[in-house]
């Protein structure tokens, strides 16, 4: 990953440049050499950044690197990350689930250094421990630092957009305490003793400075003006070079907007008003209507229900009257919408790798694609790499690693989710443990794939899970080394989950194909309420039956069925309108498409 090349490559020895952005960073002048260092903050939460809270040791040689880290990146509503960073500039990083999004409100973060073990806890709970050779390896004085900055690595923090600015991160308190075993009465078996707690109230100089550096991979320099104190709080603040400290005097912006059949999702580049966001008048797509308007919990990301949208045309939303917190009104801008372009399951994903056989290619994860990765690094093998227990040893040749998160859009609905996996970098168990997460449940913890099937050999993790807010979730958490997955099958169960449970008609029914109009594959839903042979049928407007398939013997539930004009025909179809039917023993319904070519 790219924090490999983390903080300070320069060592903070670079004088201030002449950047486009401006940050802060508040350090101690004293350094320490182990002890407990807490804090309570609200992160700015902006994508392509970070706040940071941490203790760091200013040699200049990394050789001789000491670094502990407690990183919220922006990019991601749930997840912080800890890493030491050791001798020689290794990182051991850790991606922690959490079940909040950290930029929407103040929680207490901190971790205790000992000689022995480095502890990190959410909450005043422990989360994550590291102990070890490594560990051992942090012996050199460090001083506790907190930042806010844009890194120079899209692959790591996320896009940046100058749009979020200015971004604002809050610290309630710093808190200090001894390493002192054996006699205190503080932390972890009372072997701390607390020293000092800064309410930072106001800038305390004979125990703090505000930084003026700059380093390599970093696109802003830190400045004494971004760091504020106000309202009891210390305000690190992320800006352009010009509008610089505590100043928000520029409107929301709408930084994409995302199309599907019956909706529109849009998010903001800060939180906005939540009576303007409920607005519909506030937003209109030229010949689509805007039915409902609602706000989500994040307070940025809006979701707007309409009347149908044509996936295969180039649609504007137009948005209007947009308030943010600091009482700024955006301006009125379109933003021209990307089409959403529905799955076809099952799904398999080449992870790390490109299209092979069926499986599709491994892919960043934005609002322009339907599954993705975020963040990590590839690591490819020969391809006559044999993998024992495999069919497909195609897929285990490529891998990725060192990633928190893969998500995959769906609908709400039951999924079968396979997860395959190779070990095919070590060969002796404990170089590589980390959890495995579906939709925030634990499916295996410490997974060590030597330890459990040995080397180049295949293992697999199938789980059925229920999906509500239309977003399938898999989550990898490192305990030593990096995670690592080759490959990703997900296929449909059932559709028409909702938060109260399952919704099933009693019944045949048969919904509207989808993309309609299309053009090339279209996907038919259907319900049966009993076990029945099923046909499909398509005709065109004469009545002619141009296409039938017997799908057989099918159970009750949910089903669905992918046809294509492309194929089965002695000649192509011609673009207009046709009538397809779902039939079964004892009822049948027919709905028009629309195949545009």
């Amino acid at each position: 990953m790219k924090q490999i090349i983390f903080f300070f490559i320069l060592l903070f020895t670079l004088p201030l440049s002449a950047k486009l952005y401006k940050g802060a960073e508040y350090r101690t002048i004293e350094a320490f050499t182990y002890g407990k260092f807490e804090t309570r903050m609200k992160p700015a939460g902006k994508e392509g950044m970070l706040a940071s809270f941490f203790t760091y040791h200013e040699l200049g040689d990394g050789s001789y690197w000491n670094e502990i880290d407690i990183e919220i990146l922006g990019r991601y509503p749930n997840d912080v990350q800890f890493n030491p960073i050791t001798k020689g500039q290794v990182n051991h990083v850790r991606h922690e689930l959490t079940s909040f999004n950290p930029a929407l409100d103040y929680h207490d973060y901190g971790f205790e250094w000992t000689p022995d073990y480095v502890a990190w806890f959410i909450d005043g709970k422990e989360v994550h421990r590291q102990t070890g050779d490594h560990i051992k390896t942090l012996d050199l004085p460090q001083k506790l630092m907190m930042n806010v900055w844009n890194p120079d690595y899209p692959d790591w923090v996320g896009v940046w957009n100058d749009n979020v600015l200015p971004a604002f991160s809050y610290y309630d308190w710093i808190k200090y305490s001894a390493y002192t075993p054996g006699t205190g009465n503080y932390g972890t078996d009372n072997n701390f003793t607390v020293l000092w707690t800064d309410e930072l109230d106001f800038f305390d100089s004979t125990r703090w400075e505000k930084a003026t550096h700059t380093f390599s991979g970093n696109n802003c320099d830190f400045i004494k003006e971004n760091v504020i104190f106000e309202n009891g709080k210390m305000i690190l603040a992320l800006t352009d070079n010009v509008n610089l400290g505590y100043i928000d005097a520029k409107g929301p912006v709408a930084v994409w907007a995302r199309a599907e059949k019956n909706k529109v999702t849009v998010f903001f580049s800060e939180e906005i008003n939540a009576v303007n966001a409920a607005n519909k008048n506030n937003y209109s797509i030229p010949g689509i209507a805007v039915q409902s308007a609602k706000l989500f919990d994040d307070k940025r990301t809006v979701e707007l229900t309409t009347t149908d949208i044509n996936l295969l045309l180039s649609n504007n939303l137009i948005i209007l009257n947009q308030k943010d917190n600091y009482g700024n009104i955006g301006s009125a801008q379109a933003r021209t919408m990307q089409n959403a372009k529905p799955l076809q399951f099952p799904l398999k994903v080449n992870i790390g790798g490109g299209a092979v056989g069926d499986f599709l290619p491994d892919q960043e994860w934005s609002e322009k694609v339907e599954y993705g990765f975020l963040s990590g690094t590839v690591r490819t093998y020969s391809p006559d790499l044999v993998v024992a227990n495999s069919n497909g040893d195609s897929v285990y040749t490529s891998e990725r690693n060192d990633f928190p998160t893969y998500r995959v859009r769906v609908t709400n609905g039951t999924y079968k989710v396979t997860m395959m996996f190779a070990e095919n970098a070590h060969t002796l168990a404990g170089k590589r443990v980390f959890d495995v997460l579906v939709e925030n449940k634990m499916i295996e913890e410490n997974l060590d794939l030597i330890a459990k099937v040995g080397a180049n050999s295949a293992y697999i993790i199938t789980v059925t899970t229920d999906v509500l807010d239309e977003m399938l979730d898999l989550y990898f958490q490192t305990e030593v080394g990096t995670n690592v997955i080759n490959g990703l099958i997900v296929e449909q169960l059932t559709v028409g989950i909702k938060q109260e449970g399952f919704i099933f008609p009693e019944k045949f029914q048969m919904e509207q194909n989808y993309p309609n109009p299309f053009n090339g594959m279209t996907t038919i839903k259907f319900y049966l309420p009993k076990n029945e042979k099923v046909e499909f049928h398509v005709f065109n407007l004469l009545g002619e039956n141009i296409f039938a398939k017997d799908l057989g013997e099918m159970e009750k539930g949910s089903h669905h069925f992918n046809w294509s004009a492309e194929d089965n025909f002695k000649s192509p179809l011609s673009s207009g309108i046709y009538l397809y039917r779902i039939k079964g023993d004892e009822k049948s319904e027919a709905k028009k498409l629309v195949l545009l070519k």
